[in-house]
């Protein structure tokens, strides 16, 4: 605790998508000069980490520094944040990082407003917030998420029929789309035999009844050796090496990173304009940006894609060019650090 400058809190056991970027940046952060440690329950244990047991130390600020940062991500997180500096009277300066894609109820902007500085991963999300704020896009990270390289990567290693696969990954639910997937994979297959679409992702039991009507729809139109439901995976990583197509369909999304997934594994992608989508896919470079929630215009987009496989190919090529040029998890980690610098400057 005595080196550590920047406290990264993740109050979340369950894995989500603020957990996956803390997992993947810490370990950059602190390779680039960062001296941050994690701080909650829910993360691998190779992370930078320290208990509450560790907190007691932190009346005490880092050498050479007045100050150490709170990195929030969660209303929980401001929460305890606002608890440890103004009650406790510990040393802090608070950052808040927002993904929301809507207006913030009363008690979030209360929070927000006692932060020393917030970010926003995406314009939209910076629209909402009544607050100066920096905006700094989330990045992947292009060794982890890469290219076919082996026989393992190829839609032959998956058992699956067909020579081209299409996939939809993440949570199953309305609020993701998955329904606007299977619908326009329900009225393309038919007419697309070499092409075989797999929905990863698990559906929570408050949305289980929303994934059995998908299933039942699958089923009756006689396309479940097609529409292929794969559940949660052990690593979601190969299964975007072995896609020819990505779709992000969501109605709505805090920022999402799986297309920027797809890109890196060169997959072209189809995505809604829902949360960041439409500022990290470009048309005609890494695939199509259609309405969020709009059904026919989705169908409409993943045809061409479907009629001519060698389209999908070319703008793989160019998807991975555009994400390993303007969003690898080294940019969003430099920008990051930049602003805990500000914070911490004078001492």
């Amino acid at each position: 605790m005595d080196e550590v400058e920047v406290l990264a809190p993740n109050f979340k056991r369950r894995l989500s998508g603020v957990t996956s970027t803390i997992v993947q940046l810490a370990p950059l952060q602190r390779r680039i000069g960062v001296k941050i440690a994690t701080l909650g329950p829910g993360l691998p244990e190779h992370l930078p980490h320290v208990s509450w047991r560790d907190l007691v130390k932190a009346w005490r600020p880092p050498p050479g520094k007045t100050a150490r940062v709170w990195h929030a991500r969660r209303n929980n997180e401001m929460i305890v944040g606002i608890v440890l500096r103004d009650i406790l009277r510990m040393p802090l300066k608070l950052l808040f990082t927002s993904a929301a894609q809507r207006h913030h109820k009363p008690f979030t902007r209360w929070l927000i407003r006692r932060m020393d500085r917030v970010v926003a991963t995406s314009e939209r999300s910076g629209s909402f917030l009544q607050a100066p704020h920096t905006t700094i896009l989330h990045g992947v990270d292009t060794d982890m998420f890469h290219p076919p390289q082996t026989a393992e990567d190829t839609i032959a290693a998956s058992g699956l029929a067909g020579k081209y696969l299409i996939g939809c990954f993440g949570r199953i639910r309305h609020q993701k789309g998955t329904d606007l997937f299977v619908a326009s994979m329900i009225d393309l297959l038919p007419r697309f035999p070499d092409w075989t679409a797999v929905i990863s992702g698990r559906a929570t039991a408050e949305h289980q009844a929303f994934a059995d009507r998908l299933k039942d729809d699958v089923r009756s139109a006689g396309l479940q050796d097609r529409i292929v439901f794969l559940g949660e995976v052990p690593d979601i990583k190969v299964w975007h090496r072995r896609l020819t197509l990505y779709v992000a369909p969501s109605r709505n999304e805090g920022f999402g990173l799986t297309p920027f997934e797809a890109m890196a594994s060169k997959t072209a992608v189809v995505t809604s304009d829902a949360g960041a989508y439409s500022e990290m896919a470009v048309p005609g470079i890494s695939g199509n940006i259609v309405a969020a929630g709009d059904g026919p215009a989705l169908t409409k987009a993943i045809e061409p894609y479907l009629a001519d496989p060698a389209k999908a190919i070319d703008d793989a090529e160019k998807s991975l060019a555009h994400v390993r040029a303007n969003f690898g998890l080294e940019r969003e980690a430099s920008a990051l650090k930049a602003v805990y610098e500000e914070m911490l400057e004078g001492g």
